[in-house]
């Protein structure tokens, strides 16, 4: 997603205030690790869930391919219940996130666990709590959740199974950016789209980089037959310090080699980055739902893991 959308937000402006601690990863080069406290849990999600123990039965590679488990979420747990509070904080609020979004991103209300072993990021058409956002009273909710104060790493397969929702004006997202945002700034501290989606383009993901200078790379990948949305899909991207490789379902349709930047001063990923999940609604990408958008709309992922470069 352009990180546009995270100028004069929460997540920069108030970043280092929530910070307790972080568990920094340097994969292949330095394994660092600064023990954090736990944030106080969010509200559990929706209040008509049926709390009940997780069936999933997960067995985590601890390899592939030669590389090492560091870290991974699993999303485990009860229905209900929200995201592991000592990986995920929620950003929240309804001004806009630099892209005119037109959700209110709330506390946990739309992040829940589903008791099936899934996280779900479910986006609604509602505004029972009398949200304001930038135009006025909402008129959606969703959420954006992130691993900044908890968790960041440089280097590594970072991939996550997901599936999509699809319609006129959604936006999710599975994406990177640099931990240094609060003391550098957006674009120097860099940001690495692993998986947007358009939603009315339900066979197409897009893979980004977003770095100074206005620098961008870009590339679409398309299905061969069937949506995202119609079951999940593994987005993952293959970091080092000389390129960025975006790949889905275990094929890579897209490098980005460090010598193929004319400016190396627009090379700002050497350094550690944390994890967003989130789905938008309306903005400058997908444009505003119409008619033909179904609510709600619910991205549900299976899993967020990372592996060592061997």
């Amino acid at each position: 997603m352009y990180f546009s959308k995270l100028q004069n937000a929460p997540l920069c402006q108030q970043g280092t205030e929530r910070l307790r601690g972080i568990v920094t990863i340097v994969v292949g080069i330095v394994v660092g690790l600064i023990v954090c406290n736990p944030l106080t849990a969010c509200a559990a999600a929706s209040s008509a869930s049926v709390m009940a123990e997780s069936t999933k039965t997960t067995v985590v590679p601890s390899q592939i391919a030669g590389k090492r488990l560091i870290w991974s979420d699993e999303f485990d747990g009860k229905s209900g219940s929200p995201p592991d509070p000592n990986s995920w904080s929620a950003d929240v609020g309804g001004d806009g996130w630099g892209n005119k979004q037109l959700e209110y991103d709330t506390d946990n209300k739309n992040a829940y666990l589903d008791g099936q072993g899934n996280l779900v990021i479910e986006t609604r058409k509602d505004n029972t709590a009398g949200l304001q956002c930038w135009y006025g009273p909402c008129q959606y909710t969703s959420a954006r959740i992130n691993t900044n104060g908890h968790f960041s790493f440089t280097y590594g397969l970072i991939e996550a199974s997901i599936k999509l929702p699809a319609g006129q004006g959604i936006w999710p997202a599975f994406w990177l950016v640099g931990s240094n945002c609060d003391t550098v700034g957006w674009p120097a501290c860099g940001e690495i789209d692993v998986m947007e989606n358009i939603g009315k383009e339900p066979d197409s993901v897009i893979g980004t980089v977003h770095g100074p200078n206005a620098y961008t790379f870009s590339v679409t990948h398309q299905l061969p037959r069937g949506r995202f949305s119609d079951s999940f899909h593994t987005f993952a991207v293959q970091w080092d310090p000389h390129q960025i490789i975006f790949s889905v379902d275990n094929t890579n349709y897209a490098t980005l080699d460090r010598t193929d930047l004319s400016n190396q001063q627009n090379w700002v990923y050497d350094h550690p980055f944390y994890i967003l999940l989130n789905t938008a609604v309306g903005g400058s990408m997908p444009g505003s739902p119409d008619k033909t958008t179904a609510f709600p709309q619910k991205m549900s992922v299976d899993f967020v893991r990372l592996y060592s470069n061997g």
